[in-house]
């Protein structure tokens, strides 16, 4: 099994935890890069970059982000280019998200999600498979977007 790279803020920690938790108890490898506790004071985006970055590292490697509502979070990591964060909140979300879009971090919201879900996403998300096909075109049109906006916005 592939390691699986960790984040969250303040907002996100419960659930993080709740996540790291169960992704030990099916066998996956995790990496933690905070936060290691509950602090207010933390910000979002310092943990986006820290899960980003790793998967990217870890070619081919997966990401699990949380803060409040994921919107943040989602943002912050899909500045990274090669990243493919997408914010879930249900089954269907997440199989979409590997089938469609071979997103390489998941997102959650760590202010609403329903505790009995979270395991179901999680296995869905983990297990699910990129089809490629004219989903490949599509994310190679987006790599080409990174590209292109790179060297300009450089």
């Amino acid at each position: 099994m592939k390691m699986v790279v960790v984040g969250s803020d303040h907002a996100g920690f419960q659930l993080k935890e709740f996540v790291k938790t169960l992704l030990k108890k099916w066998g996956y490898p995790v990496e933690d890069v905070g936060a290691f506790e509950m602090n207010a004071g933390d910000d979002y985006p310092e943990f986006a970059e820290k899960v980003a970055l790793k998967v990217l590292e870890k070619r081919g490697g997966r990401g699990i982000l949380t803060c409040g509502t994921g919107i943040g979070a989602s943002i912050a990591a899909n500045k990274i280019p090669g990243i493919r964060a997408a914010l879930v909140s249900n089954v269907d979300d997440a199989r979409l998200s590997r089938e469609h879009n071979d997103a390489n971090l998941l997102v959650l919201s760590g202010w609403n999600y329903d505790k009995k879900q979270i395991p179901k996403i999680l296995k869905t998300w983990l297990e699910g498979k990129f089809q490629g096909g004219r989903h490949r075109r599509r994310i190679n049109q987006i790599a080409r977007i990174e590209k292109k906006y790179q060297r300009t916005l450089s």
